[in-house]
């Protein structure tokens, strides 16, 4: 065989055996992204929950991680495909789509962390579904976006604390930014996050327990003439309360986190 040939065939091993490598490094954030979805067709929410790392788990019992699911076409899967596999130490990502027993598709995102050598789902993030523009939309257009009802508030005062509290638990704002909008993500790096929100990660308070209890809004919802949503509530916490007050843009469809402010103070 010519020396040339063999250099190249060689290379093709070298090839085959790399991704058969990558597949076997990454199977088994697969193989509990899977099992977890299996479980929660099966709503056994208790099983679905052992899939979660621990920080996970202590913010969402049966109850809310059902209704999440729910909420985001996620309870009834019956197929997942992995476009993008990546594990590096104890961190793991898998990037795709799943599809739902009714044929439709959710794009999809895990985070997972190594806990006691098996892999645990850390974070579940959907990007929001909507019409996209390449552009956005002009300020006048995003003023006179109507003023989400009540319910739809709590819902998002809930959803971005619960993002918030997952990154100050793990004291890295990677996961929360990853969350907002892109209009903010554009304008801060996670390090500079970081340094923002410094003293509420390093306070030794128990945020998690936010993720058990409902806000409470303290004034009328309003968008301001830039098209920002305010939103002021507080968390019934004590012997101090939580106040909270968040910002959101519309971006594409959908209204996104601009600015997070916590504050506890007794009332």
């Amino acid at each position: 065989m010519k020396r040339w040939m063999k250099i190249v065939l060689g290379v093709v091993v070298v090839i085959v055996l790399a991704v058969a490598g990558g597949l076997y490094f990454t199977s088994g954030i697969v193989d509990t992204a899977n099992n977890f979805f299996k479980a929660v067709q099966q709503k056994d929410m208790v099983k679905a929950r052992g899939y979660l790392a621990e920080e996970l788990k202590a913010s969402a019992d049966e109850r809310t991680l059902a209704a999440f699911l729910t909420r985001n076409a996620l309870a009834s899967v019956k197929d997942t495909s992995w476009s993008s596999r990546e594990v590096s130490g104890g961190k793991g990502e898998l990037t795709g789509t799943v599809t739902t027993e009714t044929g439709g598709t959710v794009p999809l995102k895990l985070i997972f962390v190594k806990e006691k050598d098996a892999w645990k789902i850390y974070a579940i993030q959907k990007p929001a579904a909507g019409l996209q523009t390449d552009k956005p939309s002009s300020t006048a257009a995003a003023a006179t976006a109507t003023i989400p009802g009540k319910s739809e508030q709590i819902a998002l005062i809930k959803q971005s604390t619960y993002n918030f509290v997952a990154s100050a638990t793990m004291k890295d704002m990677g996961h929360f930014r990853s969350t907002v909008s892109n209009l903010w993500q554009q304008q801060f790096t996670t390090e500079q996050l970081n340094q923002s929100y410094k003293a509420v990660m390093d306070s030794g308070a128990n945020w998690l327990a936010l993720n058990n209890l409902d806000p409470i809004l303290t004034s009328e919802a309003s968008v301001d003439g830039n098209g920002v949503l305010v939103l002021n509530a507080y968390y019934p916490t004590t012997p101090t309360r939580v106040h909270v007050v968040q910002k959101f843009v519309n971006e594409g469809g959908a209204w996104k986190l601009i600015g997070f402010h916590l504050q506890t103070k007794r009332d």
